[in-house]
């Protein structure tokens, strides 16, 4: 979607917004925000996170840039998930999903015993202990989160004839139980059209998968029936890294039909991953990613083909299922430089405003705290501009989605939402694209806060001119906002929330939805 078409500044829209600049300032209020109608809604777990799998065993993950030596991965000891600072970062995102999964939980062995081997057994790559579980639990527990992951594929999981069995899946759910936790939901495989990286048997065909999954689903829903169901876990990719991606020989894909037909179990979410493209340790500045163009329509609106051609497949497939982006970021493999910068931001917001305007019900980010794109730094967990655009979305965006206000420029990037628990109020997330500064008619008294940085690659950031900070006792401060009454201003290259609490939508008065 293009930016001036983004800017929904129709032949109907463009004279509401007449109507809004040529009134009085105390009617904009009211004309303005009051009347917008709802268009959509999403979980009160939105904005979700990983925290990969690898992390909470350990193991060799994407190297962050300027960390010492030439290979791209690196090795973390498991995460603390214990963490004083962590768990107050994670708390404060709350309600959420945790999403333990990633490429490595395809060949995660779990270890029912008090002691786990020293190496996984033939089949696996990794070794999951009840120690290392029973802390993920903990986490999710004492922070609000509610589990969600994928199951091991790798060759250890299936009998001689390469069909998969659910023995170690089942003993893995059994210890969940007993230690205290709950698998909200889950998918067969993490991102099986990328078939090589589920380990399948030689001459794995889509009939192969479609038997297995059929066979996950129907243990899945007789073992946990409180458990939702995703599925496919396709991965999505914006161009050009998808056509190069599909040109790579040395990884076998599935199409879609491949993965999910009409004629297998239905999925209570319809499930997929998007990344722009893949970050500068896979190749992506050859194919054009840059600082640069960070902030450009075409890096921004390349979501949506890919959400296009997700609708259509879950249309094929399974009609009127939710959709559930269960894993997203700047780029994958690990994200780039400017990943862990204010850059990014403006792709984090939109994304989330485009997804909930087009229907995504969850979206979870890659990753809380680990490599560039975290939300944290990964070794003493301070907060990235991410994680304070994160907390302020789930601050002011609620439940209800709104059909947005008129921009007055194709720079200006608009989503609306009722605020959460707050009768009649509605919320607002404004990106400024452009350098110069823009007004948006907001009414009476409202708060906002403001997004800015001296360098668009910094990670330092004022919010309304103060500097958030996150203790490492887990108190947060620097989120006082500021008052605004008739207009708000957005400066050139800044982010906007704002809480126009006494807006008195109708759309947002008295709905449970609302409650957090």
């Amino acid at each position: 979607m293009k930016a001036a078409t983004h800017s929904r500044v129709t032949t109907s829209a463009g004279l509401a917004l007449l109507l809004l600049l040529s009134a009085p300032t105390g009617a904009k209020a009211s004309a303005g925000l009051t009347a917008l109608p709802a268009t959509g809604s999403v979980d009160p777990r939105f904005l979700s996170y990983n925290i990969e799998m690898l992390e909470v065993t350990g193991g060799r993950f994407w190297r962050p840039y300027g960390s010492p030596g030439a290979d791209r991965y690196e090795y973390r000891p498991p995460l603390n998930l214990g963490d004083r600072r962590l768990r107050a970062a994670a708390k404060a995102l709350a309600p959420a999903y945790v999403r333990y999964s990633g490429t490595w939980a395809n060949a995660t062995w779990f270890a029912d015993t008090a002691t786990a081997p020293e190496k996984p057994p033939a089949g696996f790559d990794s070794v999951l202990t009840q120690q290392q579980w029973r802390g993920a639990i903990d986490f999710a527990n004492a922070t609000g989160a509610a589990i969600v992951t994928s199951f091991p594929t790798s060759p250890g999981t299936r009998d001689a004839k390469g069909v998969w069995q659910s023995d170690t899946a089942a003993r893995w759910l059994a210890f969940t139980r007993r230690a205290g936790g709950r698998i909200a939901a889950a998918e067969f495989a993490n991102e099986p059209n990328m078939v090589t990286l589920t380990r399948p048997p030689e001459g794995y065909t889509g009939a192969d998968y479609r038997r297995d999954y059929a066979s996950f689903a129907t243990w899945l829903r007789r073992a946990s029936p409180g458990t939702l169901l995703l599925a496919p876990g396709f991965a999505e990719l914006g161009e050009p890294t998808r056509t190069m991606s599909k040109r790579n020989k040395s990884m076998q894909q599935f199409e879609g039909e491949e993965l999910l037909t009409a004629e297998l179990p239905r999925p209570d979410g319809f499930s997929f991953h998007f990344y722009g493209g893949a970050s500068e340790r896979c190749g992506g500045k050859i194919m054009g990613h840059s600082l640069e163009k960070a902030l450009s329509p075409a890096w921004l609106d390349q979501l949506d083909p890919a959400l296009a051609r997700m609708k259509a497949l879950r249309d094929r497939v399974a009609p009127g299922v939710p959709l559930w982006n269960t894993e997203s970021a700047e780029t994958a493999c690990g994200g780039n430089p400017w990943a862990s910068s204010f850059a990014d931001s403006f792709r984090f917001v939109d994304t989330l405003g485009r997804s909930a305007q087009a229907g995504v019900r969850v979206f979870m980010h890659n990753t809380l705290a680990a490599s560039d794109y975290g939300l944290l730094e990964e070794h003493d967990f301070t907060p990235r501009p991410n994680f304070w655009a994160a907390l302020l979305w789930k601050r002011t965006m609620g439940t209800t989605v709104l059909v947005p206000p008129p921009s007055p420029a194709p720079e200006l990037r608009i989503y609306a939402h009722c605020l959460p628990n707050r009768g009649g109020g509605v919320g607002l997330a404004v990106i400024n694209l452009g350098d110069e500064a823009r007004s948006l008619p907001v009414g009476g008294n409202a708060r906002t806060w403001i997004f800015r940085a001296a360098k668009l690659d910094s990670k330092a950031i004022t919010i309304s001119g103060r500097t958030p900070a996150l203790s490492t006792a887990g108190v947060i401060s620097g989120l006082e906002g500021e008052t605004v009454a008739g207009e708000l201003m957005v400066p050139g290259r800044s982010i906007a929330f704002l809480a126009a609490t006494s807006a008195g939508n109708k759309a947002c008065r008295g709905s449970a939805g609302q409650r957090r």
